[in-house]
């Protein structure tokens, strides 16, 4: 049902000031040693703020009690409302228990009768004693998570799965506790929004359940703008009414258009219902044996990442936690996000942000790998958890792609198991059944992965695909494996920049390796994965270098899973793939080091981040190669509007002199994606891609630049290299100055040979590109982005990973 944001008469006052807890031995009664205590938030939270944890300690709270307290004043009748409660844990008011809960994922109303000052007492039982009780054992072992016990509990993942995650426990009020009084006649008790898009008029149904105190129950309205609609009384006690809205202008992801919202009002007599804001669009999962999302009857090439926390300590949920990272996400030009089932479900404002930014949400449920319990106590709270995580999303048009949680299928299949027990009676109709009732708009999927005669197959239904990745497979395998749609992929220890943990020397000291993700059980890790890719990509022996040049293995290690990522969505979004999306794992880091995010634990984009920033650009141009077919390019346009543009290639020798030069003015169609062969662009025959070996190489790298016609400005360019990723490093004549402009600092780029992987080293700033190829004889202009609020002047030094010397640079006036 929608989020009801505003109800005249009702008043919600968060229960956010005054909190204390105090830690227990199991089943004690607390003593004098109070803190003071968040809420929302997480005991892990106080304790930080308390100076009594940092991340990577052992915090052994699942094994002990906690309490917490607060001072509750008033004369009134209210209801109190608990949003999230991790994880076994009674509510005492004076001494009574108003309320009992197994679930962090559900919340509960409890109605009480405040008359004068009350003692509200939250206790948090230790849930370690309980997962003993509890029957662990499944049709399969599961090495994910840990213990075993956590398949018959309501309670994230995350902080249970060792090599993944530190083991931070997730205790305390996670979520607001409010305390809602309602004074007038209207009395809303649920709301019923449903936007969908009908060619290209918008419709909007609503019904409110109601009671009305008055006399006479008034007649109500609809209200979008200056359109309104009546709102009428039905025999059930409901509210309801639909509005149509003629060319109505829909929702976009920010790739293909406007994320445009509109809000929604009702008015019942004198009293207004706020229903937030909703878009209308129409979303639609494409037939065959692929997955692939229509929206608005277009095609989307889905490319994000998967979502873990802004801070995995808190679990916060407000606005401000989550902006700087979806803007991160948006500025990448991602266009999906998947919350997976290891994680947490995200609150309102997430939702809200995605809504407005143009965001695609794929939201997995809350479960992973696990074989569970299909007993109707268990399914019944599943039934709960479902139905109200779907009410508070009803009207975000955002939400893409709803699925049942993941691995689970995939877990059984590759421990042997008979086909027949790969599936759950949860995933294949509990949760599809809720989904469908909620949210029909939206396609529900199983599993993730699922599909296929595997349910990892890659060229069936959605893989997490780890070919190119964990399986070591060559580059060229992201084309042979045939991959329709992988809601995972390209899991790399993607290196975060020099000094990301502080004091701890990268790669081989033990607490750089303890936080290096890693299968559990597995005799590698990620970091191995990585060394696997640099030793392919630029050769040489990644063990040995380190031994004698530590610096420019960090560098090499920096840029080498942005190559391979770029690599693999060029050939997943090339024109004739069949690859519908691609969301890497993961979006950031869950703390300090070489994690699988692609943006670090502190909000700082890695190489990785600034590679899919290039390879997810709406405007496109691709270079492939063909074989003896020769070199491809593939020219994209994801936009509403015709893109007129100037393609120009060429192909340099020593990466400085040019031996081919063309140039073609063109318009790239709204929404289109076509290939042309690059020998078409020249007036004489030359061997592109070296694939005929006619004697040397007359060149080692080929150049492609789509370019405003106007301005000369760059939109788009990418680079073959003969060699692949193997350099020869030269004096480039990098050159750098910087500018002071009315938005801040400008650097100025410019470099007599082609510099690959162009980065900046300066403490107060960072570049808004870095970690790209510099062709010569062209300026190249970059906002400067301040690394934090005291950064004054830009003072730091350019490195190209082919240049012998960095080139310094700072501002003087």
């Amino acid at each position: 049902m929608a989020r009801l944001h505003a109800v005249t008469g009702r008043c919600v006052t968060p229960l956010s000031e005054g909190w204390e807890l105090c830690v227990t031995e199991p089943g004690a009664v607390p003593g004098g040693d109070w803190l003071p205590a968040p809420v929302p938030g997480t005991v892990a939270q106080a304790l930080r703020a308390a100076g009594l944890y940092r991340l990577g300690d052992p915090l052994p709270l699942h094994d002990r009690d906690v309490w917490y307290r607060l001072r509750l004043t008033g004369e009134v009748a209210c209801t109190l409302r608990f949003h999230g409660l991790a994880t076994v844990t009674e509510v005492w008011l004076d001494g009574k228990r108003i309320l009992s809960s197994d679930s962090m994922f559900q919340s509960h109303d409890v109605p009480v009768t405040l008359c004068g000052t009350h003692a509200l007492r939250l206790v948090f039982r230790a849930l370690n004693p309980v997962l003993k009780g509890r029957n662990g054992r499944g049709r399969w072992p599961v090495r994910l998570a840990e213990p075993a016990g956590l398949r018959a509990v309501r309670t994230t993942l995350l902080g249970h799965m060792p090599g993944w995650c530190p083991p931070v426990p997730v205790v305390g009020p996670w979520r607001p506790v409010e305390l809602i009084t309602e004074d007038g006649p209207l009395r809303v008790r649920s709301a019923d929004l449903r936007a969908t898009l009908e060619g290209r008029d918008g419709r909007l149904s609503l019904t409110l359940a109601a009671d009305w105190g008055g006399s006479a129950r008034p007649p109500g309205w609809l209200e979008v703008g200056e359109a309104r609609a009546p709102l009428r009384w039905t025999g059930q006690g409901e509210l309801s009414g639909e509005l149509r809205l003629p060319e109505i202008e829909p929702w976009w992801p920010h790739s293909h258009g406007k994320p445009t919202l509109h809000a929604v009002r009702a008015s019942v007599g004198d009293a207004r219902v706020g229903l937030g804001r909703t878009g209308f669009r129409r979303i639609e999962r494409e037939p065959g044996d692929g997955f692939a999302l229509r929206i608005n009857g277009e095609r989307v090439f889905c490319r994000g990442a998967c979502w873990s926390s802004p801070d995995i300590v808190a679990l916060p949920g407000t606005r401000d936690a989550y902006a700087p990272w979806l803007e991160l996400a948006r500025q990448a030009g991602m266009t999906m996000l998947r919350v997976p089932g290891i994680a947490a479900y995200e609150a309102d404002a997430f939702f809200d942000l995605c809504d407005a930014m143009g965001i695609l949400v794929w939201q997995d449920f809350m479960f992973a790998n696990f074989d569970y319990p299909a007993d109707e106590p268990f399914l019944d709270g599943v039934r709960q958890e479902a139905a109200q995580f779907l009410d508070r999303v009803q009207a975000s048009p955002s939400l893409a792609v709803l699925c049942g949680g993941s691995e689970a299928e995939q877990q059984a299949a590759m421990l042997g198991l008979p086909r027949e027990r790969w599936s759950q009676p949860l995933f294949d109709t509990v949760l599809r059944d809720e989904a469908e009732r909620g949210r029909p708009d939206v396609p529900y999927i199983a599993n993730s992965p699922t599909g296929g005669p595997l349910p990892f197959a890659a060229d069936a239904g959605v893989t997490h695909y780890y070919g190119v990745g964990a399986y070591l497979r060559p580059l060229e395998d992201a084309r042979r494996a045939n991959v329709r749609f992988a809601s995972e992929c390209l899991a790399f220890a993607n290196m975060p920049a020099a000094g990301a943990l502080p004091g701890v020397p990268a790669v081989h000291d033990p607490r750089w390796k303890a936080r290096v993700p890693r299968d559990p059980g597995a005799p590698w890790d990620f970091e191995d994965v990585r060394d696997h890719y640099l030793r392919t990509l630029h050769g040489g022996d990644p063990m040995i270098l380190r031994y004698e040049d530590p610096d420019r293995y960090a560098r090499l290690s920096r840029a080498v899973t942005g190559e391979v990522m770029e690599a693999v969505f060029a050939e997943w979004r090339r024109a004739g793939s069949s690859c519908a999306g691609g969301l890497v794992w993961m979006f950031q880091d869950v703390w300090p080091g070489a994690g699988w995010g692609v943006v670090d634990s502190a909000g700082v984009p890695k190489a990785a981040w600034y590679a899919l920033h290039r390879a997810f650009r709406p405007v496109q141009v691709l270079l492939t190669d063909e074989g003896v077919n020769g070199l491809a390019i593939h020219l994209l346009n994801e936009t509403a509007e015709p893109v007129e543009a100037v393609l120009t290639l060429t192909a340099l020798r020593r990466g400085e002199v040019p031996v081919l030069r063309a140039e073609r003015s063109l318009t790239l169609p709204p929404r289109s994606a076509h290939a042309m062969p690059a020998s078409s662009l020249a007036d004489r025959f030359i061997d592109l891609t070296g694939a005929y070996r006619f004697g040397p190489p007359t060149h080692d790298s080929v150049v492609a630049a789509l370019s405003d016609p106007r301005s000369g400005a760059l939109v788009a360019d990418a680079f073959h290299f003969l060699q692949g990723g193997r350099m020869e490093r030269a004096e480039l004549g990098l050159g750098a100055r910087v500018e002071r402009t009315d938005e801040g600092w400008a650097l100025i780029l410019s470099s007599r040979r082609l510099a690959r992987s162009v980065h900046i080293e300066d403490d107060g700033f960072r570049g808004e590109e870095e970690w790209f190829h510099l062709p010569p004889g062209k300026e190249r202009r970059l906002r400067l982005i301040q690394r934090h609020p005291g950064a004054a002047v830009p003072d730091g030094e350019v490195h190209a990973l082919n240049g012998l010397d960095p080139t310094r640079y700072r501002w003087t006036a």
